[in-house]
């Protein structure tokens, strides 16, 4: 009979609720800011991190999390009887984590030959960021939950990465500019002309789509965008920063031309807002 355990990353920012009551493993990044070390979603919350960001001049550096890390974490569900861990982590072209899951795997492998038929890690590059697969890590726990199989399971998780598209808008370049994913020259023209780049985020790239003029016309050119691109019918989820009320119209921007609200609402933590800024607002979609 089969026994499995979702895994995934904190950059994934899934709620504490879900959390816990949907019994997600949880592998912490740790967060470096200067000379001072924090471990994410221990040490801070994503609201006390935005704060820290505005004490810190510099850009916060998110550690990878280490084969051995994960080697422990396989030891501990190999010894209690589990036969699949499902994880779902953080863009490979991000972070070194995914190919520290598969490296911990092979070392656990070579240590316990005697598991390999009977205790499996399906690790997953998730190709993007945020809820884009922290939607994913918590629909993959409701269906543990309801008794699904591991391939019910997988497929369901290899559909959405493979067909999910994220657009957000962040308010300032200021971070953008310092984390030279714009130049610094353009992100502070950009910033006094009041012009804001959507950004798309998708297999594992992240560009900029288009550019709106004002913050007065972020959400509806957003949301336009979205139910636009978006397969019919289909479950979404919005994606905000420090700003409660950005997020707010944007539930209410896509509810009105969709009928239908999101199905969840994903708070960004350290691993995008140290390059777009605590201020934010998008929504994550599967794509016609």
């Amino acid at each position: 009979m089969e026994k499995i355990k979702v895994f995934t990353d904190s950059a994934s920012d899934i709620s504490f609720e879900n959390e816990k009551n949907l019994n997600i493993e949880m592998m912490n990044f740790s967060i470096a800011m200067g000379d001072k070390s924090y471990i994410s979603r221990i040490d801070f919350d994503s609201d006390r991190f935005y704060e820290l960001m505005e004490e810190y001049d510099g850009i916060p550096m998110t550690s990878q999390i280490t084969a051995y890390q994960f080697q422990e974490m396989y030891e501990k569900y190999y010894n209690e009887g589990y036969t699949d861990l499902i994880g779902i982590l953080i863009n490979r072209e991000g972070s070194a984590t995914y190919d520290n899951s598969l490296m911990a795997y092979n070392l656990f492998l070579e240590e316990h030959p005697e598991a390999a038929d009977k205790f499996r890690v399906h690790s997953i590059d998730s190709r993007t960021y945020s809820g884009g697969y922290g939607y994913a890590v918590v629909e993959a726990a409701k269906m543990v939950g309801e008794g699904k199989s591991v391939e019910e399971i997988l497929a369901f998780v290899h559909d959405w990465i493979d067909h999910n598209v994220i657009y957000f808008v962040p308010y300032s370049l200021k971070y953008a500019g310092k984390s030279g994913r714009i130049p610094s020259a353009a992100a502070l023209v950009g910033d006094k002309l009041g012009i804001k780049p959507a950004m798309r985020i998708y297999d594992h790239e992240i560009s900029t789509a288009f550019t709106i003029r004002g913050e007065k016309r972020v959400v509806k050119k957003i949301a336009e965008k979205v139910v636009s691109e978006m397969k019919n019918g289909t479950p979404y989820v919005v994606v905000y920063g420090n700003d409660p009320v950005v997020r707010d119209q944007m539930i209410d921007e896509l509810t009105g031309l969709l009928g239908y609200g999101p199905t969840d609402t994903y708070q960004i933590g350290a691993a995008v807002a140290a390059n777009a800024g605590p201020r934010v607002v998008g929504a994550i979609f599967q794509e016609k």
